[in-house]
């Protein structure tokens, strides 16, 4: 018998003071048998941080024609193509032929990944990537409960994220482009 996907229910109140985004947010986040905590935490920062009225969750792992995110226009043309995780240089330019723009939240251990993969894609004109620190994330994503209600504020390019838990401070790292 198939795993089946985890829903989380999540309330979002966000301000994003850089862009003059002022929601609040109710939506629910499919969580794929294979996903960690971590990487679903990646996600929805990704979504705070490129948050438009089009932008929804992609498949993503279950189906590796779809980003973790994306925008889509009203005639179904990709606009925003949003990745997170480390994918290979091949991954960012097949995402990169496909969309205006793409994005990518990466997470982890990152040196090596930067060396091989990042920079073997420096000449990609329309791509952006922010890195958050590890740590950070890992204690955001430490037992998540399946209802979560999060205020994201981003200001002068800083993200915090307060939660029952306290104030969680996501710093981010443009590698490439901007947000």
């Amino acid at each position: 018998m198939a795993l089946q996907a985890t829903p989380y229910k999540i309330e979002m109140n966000l301000t994003d003071m850089d862009r003059n985004v002022y929601e609040n947010l109710r939506f629910t986040v499919a969580r794929h048998p294979s996903e960690t905590e971590v990487r679903m935490s990646a996600r929805l920062i990704a979504y705070a941080l490129w948050y438009s009225e089009q932008l929804a969750f992609g498949r993503g792992l279950s189906d590796v024609d779809e980003p973790a995110l994306w925008e889509k226009s009203l005639d179904d043309r990709v606009l925003h193509w949003i990745e997170v995780g480390q994918p290979d240089a091949e991954r960012m330019t097949w995402c990169s032929r496909r969309t205006e723009r793409v994005s990518l939240v990466a997470y982890g251990n990152l040196r090596v990944w930067q060396g091989k993969e990042l920079d073997a894609v420096s000449n990609l004109k329309n791509l952006s990537v922010v890195a958050v620190q590890p740590e950070s994330l890992e204690n955001l994503a430490r037992d998540l409960p399946r209802s979560l209600n999060w205020s994201v504020m981003i200001s002068d390019g800083e993200l915090f994220i307060t939660d029952e838990r306290g104030q969680h401070e996501i710093p981010l790292e443009w590698l490439v482009g901007e947000r």
